[in-house]
């Protein structure tokens, strides 16, 4: 199931600030699992699950994960189909040339990213990267201009694929991995009995400043907060021991930091262990730059947690990550929920 539902929503355009059809899709994928499922005026996406069979308040959980993906914007196109881009997120500009996108105009066009040969470059031009100014993605189109306009998105012609055995690649795990977790965790719900009032978030423009979680926590105002991201898989120029990326093959990464909640990570750590799933800690001092951000200082502040799935390659056509990590994490959400009892507020306070 995971694999078919990133097959499906990989392809799919969603650039942040024009996610409406990735949305579409994931709000369909929801539906399957909740009557309560939601799509606000940005696009965020929301599924609402709750179950209840006690006596006390139970804590209102929001968990969150980002839909959109780092993408382009034509900036001018000329009659000969060769259009000026500029980004919409990070992207490393150095692996353009050469690259396969498809420009998403009154059609979908297929291009490529083309640049001045090193055959007939200056002596001064070989030895620098080419800047996004000097390249231009090559339509073929006569009279492009009549299919694509100023502010059409631009995203990676990549779909997923596998790689060896173990792992799958494409555009856009970053962060629909994460979504792919939720629905994960809300299948696992849906054999537990939790106490619980819990809500799964889809978000938006989260490569440009985490701007739909903190539209859904302020609307929401959570008791928990937590938020699905990905994390740098270990690499051969880059290894565990750098302490900048972790392993692909144990578990989840869950984050400690002043980000984090430090006794409701305790708590999940214990969920982890006492279930043996696997599971890597990765220390963040910094406000980490994902939902759980936006999570911790929504409202009067928010305890959150940070789960992160090991991906290679980030913001690239091909992005690389272990599906089996997926649906662990999401077990092992659904666990954590369930571990919520009466005395879930003595895991929210100091």
């Amino acid at each position: 199931m995971t694999k078919d539902f990133l097959t499906g929503i990989s392809d799919i355009s969603g650039g942040s600030g024009y996610e409406s059809s990735a949305a579409g899709y994931i709000k369909k994928e929801f539906e399957k699992y909740s009557t309560d499922v939601t799509v606000d005026g940005h696009y965020n996406v929301t599924a609402r699950k709750t179950q209840c069979g006690c006596k006390w308040v139970v804590p209102k959980v929001l968990i969150c994960a980002h839909m959109d993906e780092v993408s382009l914007m034509v900036k001018s196109v000329d009659e000969n189909g060769f259009i000026k881009v500029v980004t919409n997120g990070g992207m490393d500009t150095r692996l353009f040339p050469g690259l396969e996108v498809i420009v998403h105009g009154k059609r979908d066009v297929r291009g490529v990213f083309g640049s001045k040969p090193p055959h007939i470059q200056k002596p001064d031009e070989a030895n620098k990267s080419i800047s996004l100014e000097d390249m231009y993605i090559d339509t073929g189109l006569e009279n492009a201009s009549d299919v694509i306009s100023i502010g059409d998105i631009i995203t990676y012609d990549s779909p997923m694929t596998e790689l060896g055995s173990t792992y799958i690649m494409g555009k856009a795990m970053d962060d629909r991995a994460g979504v792919a977790i939720m629905l994960a965790a809300i299948r696992e719900l849906e054999k537990l009995r939790y106490n619980a009032d819990v809500y799964f978030a889809a978000t938006v423009q989260e490569e440009l400043g985490t701007k739909g979680a903190t539209m859904v926590a302020n609307r929401i105002a959570p008791d928990i907060g937590i938020a699905i991201d990905v994390t740098h898989g270990c690499t051969p120029d880059a290894g565990v021991s750098t302490g900048n990326t972790v392993p692909m093959d144990k578990g989840i990464s869950i984050t400690v930091g002043p980000n984090i909640h430090e006794k409701l990570c305790e708590k999940l750590i214990n969920v982890a262990e006492e279930n043996n799933i696997d599971y890597v800690i990765e220390a963040n001092p910094r406000p980490t730059g994902t939902d759980a951000r936006a999570l911790q200082v929504s409202g009067a502040g928010v305890p959150s947690l940070l789960l992160s799935i090991p991906l290679r390659y980030m913001h690239t056509p091909c992005e690389v990550i272990n599906p089996k990590t997926v649906d662990t994490a999401g077990k092992l959400l659904a666990l954590f929920i369930a571990s919520l009892g009466e005395d879930w507020k003595q895991w929210t306070s100091y």
